[in-house]
């Protein structure tokens, strides 16, 4: 597939909006809407049996969500991906890692996006003061076993798709 133009449809500080029109194998034409956002660090916290996860509002699906933390960097700030994973762990949860073990890379959605995250796996913590955003101010972290998680998966409490790839990651980590 080639690309044989492209246009801005729409941009603000957190997101563009593309529109590729491209020409396929066969000859045939069509239009892409690509979402660009930047990649983005989640973080599995474990302790003892079980894990860190946070919970906000989200507005695209107007209800709460449980997560494990995770997020990119405000504009302006820039660092490797470990780098924002401690940041987004301590910013979210208050806790520090002695450890963080990197348990792959994936990408978000890409029929439709080009962002992809970095999943960490953050061991040996330590508590303290959390450094949350503006839109986090509704935030709440909680430790959950892990029977406790895989309940919260099961009947629904729990259906964000980066954190439920992420646990697969930590599961064959396991192996």
């Amino acid at each position: 597939m080639r690309t044989t133009g492209s246009r801005e449809v729409y941009r603000n500080p957190w997101i563009r909006l593309r529109e590729d029109v491209v020409e396929r194998e066969d000859g045939s034409t069509g239009v892409y809407s690509v979402v660009e956002k930047p990649d983005f660090a989640l973080v599995v916290a474990v302790e003892r049996d079980g894990v860190w996860l946070v919970e906000q509002f989200r507005h695209p699906v107007a209800r709460r969500a449980w997560e494990f933390p995770q997020g990119t960097w405000t504009t302006g700030s820039t660092g490797t991906p470990e780098e924002l994973a401690r940041a987004e762990l301590a910013e979210e949860t208050g806790l520090r890692a002695a450890r963080m073990t990197h348990l792959g890379h994936l990408d978000l959605a890409p029929g439709l996006s080009t962002q992809e995250f970095d999943v960490w796996l953050a061991t040996d913590l330590t508590p303290g003061p959390t450094a949350r955003e503006a839109t986090e101010a509704d935030m709440v972290a909680a430790f959950v076993t892990e029977a406790e998680l895989r309940a919260m998966i099961r009947d629904g409490r729990l259906t964000d798709g980066p954190s439920l790839a992420a646990y697969a990651l930590l599961l064959l980590s396991r192996d």
